[in-house]
């Protein structure tokens, strides 16, 4: 499995090798072993043209995931994320831009291999599979985070 990762803003430093690692988990576990990904870290004016562009949404987001392809064992996607929206939204949640920024790389990924965040019992499962994800990274959701996501449910 190919996977780029690709540092498009300088406001926030990207600890590559935790994306990559995040990204390998989520990819291993969905049993996604060869194709292509493309993770970019970019700002928020560029995730807004980008949304506006081709989601026909007029508002900067902090995630979007792009299937290419998807068979059992294979993908070619994009995911598409904004250090902007991290900065501004870690600090309501009291943990780093750098943990925000990795739930966002993660959420797209579990897009991408078929999670879906529509419905109580879809939403519960994304939400499992994200906390697993950080743990296996070695960070944990802080608890304001958490407990909205319960709440959310």
């Amino acid at each position: 499995m190919n996977i780029s990762l690709t540092n498009q803003q300088d406001r926030l430093p990207l600890d590559e090798a935790l994306v990559r690692s995040a990204a390998e988990r989520v990819l291993a576990e969905a049993e996604i072993t060869a194709g292509s990904l493309s993770i970019v870290v970019v700002d928020d004016p560029t995730i807004h043209d980008l949304n506006r562009r081709f989601l026909d949404h007029d508002y900067a987001t902090d995630v979007l995931s792009f299937s290419l392809e998807s068979r059992p064992g294979y993908l070619e996607g994009e995911v598409i994320v904004s250090a902007d929206t991290a900065v501004a939204t870690a600090p309501e949640f009291g943990w780093p831009a750098e943990h925000e920024l990795l739930l966002y790389v993660i959420h797209g990924l579990l897009h991408l291999v078929g999670y879906n965040d529509k419905g109580d019992r879809e939403t519960a499962d994304m939400r499992s599979a994200e906390r697993r994800i950080l743990a296996a990274c070695g960070i944990e959701l802080p608890r304001q985070l958490a407990t909205l996501q319960e709440e959310s449910r």
